[in-house]
């Protein structure tokens, strides 16, 4: 059985598709494609069936990483299939909490920048979307820097599973 992680932001279309091109990467580089799922949606539905923000698909691409993409509505029922569910800022975090239904469902959420140790006390991935290029660019840096220690904690998981 798959290990899932899903990448969560507000509407789907900049953070959370990022964050999920980029941590597929670093699971494939990994050697755990076959064991490792990733996903990602929106708290809020006003982009579903939508790609990514062009500036995103742009940043990606330019970096090397997949940038095919829909953007859908996080589902409170998910959590019983995730093992994961990866908020890209507090309020995220706590809209998640909030939607999980029971304090099982509630644990697996984290802050995507609480695995980044040079992070600080600031767990935001700020959203990109009214600002300019150079918002995507710092983007793609916070998720870049935090996926080597998520894919550590996956990694153990996994390998707990094997054992």
């Amino acid at each position: 059985m798959s290990y899932r992680v899903c990448f969560v932001c507000t509407g789907n279309i900049c953070r959370s598709p990022m964050a999920e091109s980029v941590f597929r990467a670093h699971v494939a580089d990994a050697g755990l494609g076959g064991l490792v799922e990733v996903d990602s949606a929106g708290t809020d539905g006003w982009h579903e069936g939508d790609g990514a923000d062009e500036r995103t698909v742009a940043v990606l691409e330019a970096n090397g990483y997949e940038s095919g993409h829909e953007a859908r509505k996080f589902q409170a029922s998910w959590f019983s299939r995730l093992d994961l569910v990866i908020a890209l800022d507090a309020g995220h975090f706590r809209t998640l909490r909030r939607l999980a239904l029971t304090a099982r469902d509630a644990e697996k959420v984290r802050l995507l920048r609480s695995y980044d140790p040079a992070a600080g006390d600031d767990l935001d991935v700020p959203d990109p979307y009214y600002g300019h290029m150079d918002g995507f660019d710092a983007c793609l840096e916070m998720v870049e820097a935090a996926s080597p220690g998520l894919l550590a904690a996956v990694r153990e998981q996994v390998e707990g599973r094997a054992a």
